[in-house]
């Protein structure tokens, strides 16, 4: 298979394109029985921030008069029941994905809010897949996008490839013109598929395997012309 010729990383959020998204439902159900509005805003609040801003943003759209921690506290156990019932699991097609961009000379990389002990659990079997650190933990750098492309792998903006489920990712991927596909969570409530099309990602997908071959060069050649974002 004939290799990219302008990018050389993918770096692949975890929680929302790997695995499933249980984050989403949680929020939503944290503030809205307390009585909260749920809006596009809290999310942009909360979404893809620092913990301690996720959580403050919590607790202020559920009206409650709590810290940051201990909003988090609250959720983090109230996360830990919802999983109970619903399992964290690998996406389908989401090893064929990196297997995928790695067959077309990709390194990858994955990355979250979470520590690196999430990623070792739930990829515990495909770590052979991923590149350098294997997985950052970007929560003192949300999203992490220029200390991944710069910092971790000496690269430049137009070298990088971010896969993500949030709208704030493709806003600074924008800011950036850093090439970009969005896989936004298909929770009922969700306002993350109108927010990246608000913010004129281009990309956007349901299904993991609509990232295909074709997809990834033509995002390479617009990588290799400054035009991803045109």
């Amino acid at each position: 298979m004939t290799k990219l010729s302008q990018l050389k990383l993918a770096a692949v959020n975890i929680d929302g394109v790997l695995l499933n998204d249980t984050f989403s439902p949680v929020i939503y159900d944290f503030i809205v029985k307390r009585g909260g509005t749920y809006t596009a805003d809290t999310e942009r609040s909360i979404f893809s921030q620092p913990q301690l801003a996720a959580g403050q943003g919590m607790a202020n759209a559920a009206r409650m008069p709590w810290t940051a921690q201990e909003a988090l506290k609250v959720y983090f156990e109230e996360r830990d029941a919802y999983v109970v019932d619903h399992p964290v699991r690998l996406l389908d097609g989401a090893i064929d994905l990196v297997r995928r961009l790695r067959d077309l000379g990709l390194q990858t990389i994955s990355y979250g809010g979470l520590g690196k002990e999430h990623f070792d659990h739930f990829l515990a079997d495909h770590l052979d897949l991923f590149d350098g650190p294997q997985y950052v933990c970007t929560n003192d750098f949300r999203p992490g996008i220029r200390e991944i492309t710069t910092e971790i792998f000496d690269l430049k903006f137009d070298q990088v490839l971010f896969i993500d489920d949030v709208a704030r990712v493709a806003e600074i991927s924008k800011a950036l013109n850093v090439p970009f596909i969005g896989h936004p969570s298909d929770f009922e409530h969700s306002f993350q598929p109108q927010l990246m099309a608000e913010t004129g990602a281009r990309y956007i997908v349901n299904d993991l395997d609509k990232i295909d071959e074709a997809m990834l060069r033509q995002i390479d050649a617009e990588a290799a012309t400054g035009s991803v974002w045109a």
